[in-house]
């Protein structure tokens, strides 16, 4: 198994264990920095893939420069991830089934104490799971064509923003049932979160057509 295939297992593991703490009413401080372990693994397990396939050449240091935009090095990342693609087939499909079990796990635990609709849980899952259809069989879902598609679903700052925006509202959403946080905060969190998370995937689809 790759380094980064071991890496997102133990994301998704992680994301049981916090659940469980969130549920036990664990230190809110320790809760909160798990969330970000979990989401930051989600870009440590692409440099694991990326620095595999170079051999050890395609540093972390080079990777965090490329995450942030310089251009040279993005576009070294992203055909070393073409490569991946081809050679690992199952490779692409495991980083979003990674994705999509530690979004499922903190959407079920909040929906579980009543602090998210089952309505909002529902379309998350329903834009996941026909999207991630439709993209699977068309072998990809990074070579994106127009700007919209670009900025919200392949740029970096489109994947950053949407696992800031993740970090946001599930560690606020943690905080609402562990200390007692204003619900009404959360549910502004989710609804900026549902609505990106559904702008990623009719850009998803569009491209798709």
């Amino acid at each position: 198994m790759r380094a980064a295939d071991i890496a997102t297992v133990v994301r998704v593991l992680l994301a049981v264990a916090i659940a469980y703490m969130i549920l036990a009413k664990f230190s809110a401080l320790a809760v909160i920095i798990l969330i970000a372990v979990v989401i930051s693994l989600d870009a440590f397990d692409g440099f694991l893939a990326v620095s595999e396939e170079s051999r050890g050449r395609f540093s972390l240091t080079s990777y965090i420069r490329a995450l942030l935009g310089n251009r040279r090095l993005s576009r070294q990342a992203s055909a070393i991830k073409h490569r991946i693609a081809k050679s690992a087939k199952h490779g692409a499909r495991m980083d979003v089934g990674g994705d999509r079990a530690v979004e499922y796990i903190f959407w079920m635990v909040f929906t579980y104490l009543n602090i998210v609709p089952l309505f909002v849980m529902a379309l998350v899952i329903i834009r996941h799971s026909f999207v991630d259809a439709v993209m699977g069989s068309k072998g990809t879902s990074s070579k994106m064509k127009t700007g919209f598609a670009k900025a919200v679903y392949s740029s970096n700052l489109g994947r950053g923003g949407i696992n800031v925006l993740k970090f946001l509202t599930f560690s606020y959403l943690a905080l609402v049932y562990i200390s007692g946080y204003p619900l009404m905060a959360g549910y502004i969190l989710t609804a900026f979160l549902v609505v990106y998370i559904m702008a990623r995937g009719a850009a998803e689809l569009y491209e798709s057509m």
